[in-house]
């Protein structure tokens, strides 16, 4: 008995270190646990739900031109950056999709494989295409970094018991989904798990030098970060609640804008 559970111990260490990956950039070590093929296929057909709930603006309005310019940008400045540092693996399967809604709420999100919606409530803080690159190029970095990956781990370990994503599905199809739309911040009435600070300041550094990348200049985030600390009154945007904006990330942005220059080709 007690070498069954040597055994089993040994084998639960050898996938958790299998289930370890690194942050592209910052060489962050974190705990993945759910298949990249089980998140995007889930993402996927939860994208698609979003859509026929929310149907998105049309192709021929300018907010929704707007979103698919910049995603676009984006979406080739992180191709490269992926390509050029050894990290073109994590991007199988990302079929890119760029999407604005007609909601009041301020908010944006990527989920797994490239799927952003952008609400068309957050445009009054970007003001423009430059400050619309920071709100996307942030989002884009959170999908990048596998951020919600580490969250539904987390959360699958602790209300669900451990159990895997795919006998969760099984077992607790709505609880699972649920938490999977808390994990990447979709919707406007399950509220959303926040991201720790360690992530936030992981994706205002990689989304700088991607937005940069893209030839939209990274001192502007300064701007937009600190007009979106204006926002809210009695209670914040739904943006907010995962992305706080206080002096101390504006000093980390500070911090980060001489890399991220390096990259800022106009």
């Amino acid at each position: 008995m007690k070498k069954n559970l040597i055994i089993l111990s040994w084998v639960s260490l050898v996938l958790v270190i299998s289930a370890c990956t690194k942050v592209p950039l910052t060489g962050r070590k974190q705990l993945t646990l759910l298949p990249n093929s089980s998140v995007m296929s889930m993402s996927f057909a939860a994208y698609t739900d979003f859509l026929k709930a929310n149907p998105p603006l049309p192709a021929s309005n300018p907010t929704t031109q707007q979103v698919q310019q910049v995603g676009r940008k984006i979406s080739l400045a992180v191709e490269k950056y992926m390509r050029e540092n050894g990290y073109k693996d994590r991007l199988d399967g990302y079929k890119w999709e760029f999407n604005a809604v007609d909601n009041k709420e301020v908010n944006a999100w990527c989920m797994p494989g490239g799927k952003v919606v952008v609400y068309s409530g957050i445009l009054p803080v970007t003001k423009d295409e430059t400050g619309l690159a920071v709100v996307m190029g942030h989002e884009i970095a959170h999908a990048i970094a596998e951020h919600g990956n580490e969250r539904m781990t987390e959360q699958l370990a602790v209300t669900l018991g451990g159990i895997s994503l795919d006998i969760a599905l099984q077992k607790q199809p709505q609880q699972t989904r649920d938490l999977f739309f808390l994990s990447y911040g979709v919707g406007t009435t399950l509220g959303v798990l926040a991201y720790s600070r360690q992530h936030e300041l992981e994706a205002d550094r990689m989304g700088l030098i991607f937005m940069a990348m893209a030839g939209y200049d990274p001192e502007q985030a300064i701007r937009f970060w600190t007009d979106m600390g204006k926002q809210g009154g009695p209670k914040p945007p739904a943006f907010l609640s995962t992305h706080p904006s206080d002096a101390t990330r504006i000093a980390k942005i500070k911090k980060y804008l001489p890399e991220a220059k390096k990259y800022f080709k106009p």
